[in-house]
């Protein structure tokens, strides 16, 4: 016999029930879609704590600044490590890869 749910009036639950309980495929999807807005969240907030504009941090990685524009966008998939690295050196940071 299925268990009833409870119901709710929790918007996000209702969300989570309705578009992505028992699809995996899209649980992925939507931790994908977070991990990348965590880069251009992270870069963002570097380079505006830092005090510079994205025209700057282009001038000191070598880059354009659409490039870093492009960085900061929640949609962009194309990071690479080279590029976060030489990100990271104009910062003073450094990039740290970990695996969960």
């Amino acid at each position: 016999m299925a268990r009833k749910r409870t119901p709710t009036t929790d918007g996000l639950k209702i969300l989570y029930r309705r578009y992505f309980e028992g699809h995996p495929e899209r649980i992925a999807e939507l931790e994908l879609a977070r991990q990348e807005m965590a880069i251009a969240r992270k870069i963002y907030e570097l380079r505006a704590g830092a005090g510079l504009t994205q025209q700057q941090l282009a001038k000191l990685v070598g880059t354009s600044t659409s490039v870093i524009s492009r960085l900061e966008d929640a949609d962009y998939e194309g990071y690479s490590l080279k590029t976060l690295r030489r990100i990271a050196a104009a910062l003073n940071c450094v990039v740290e890869v970990r695996f969960v």
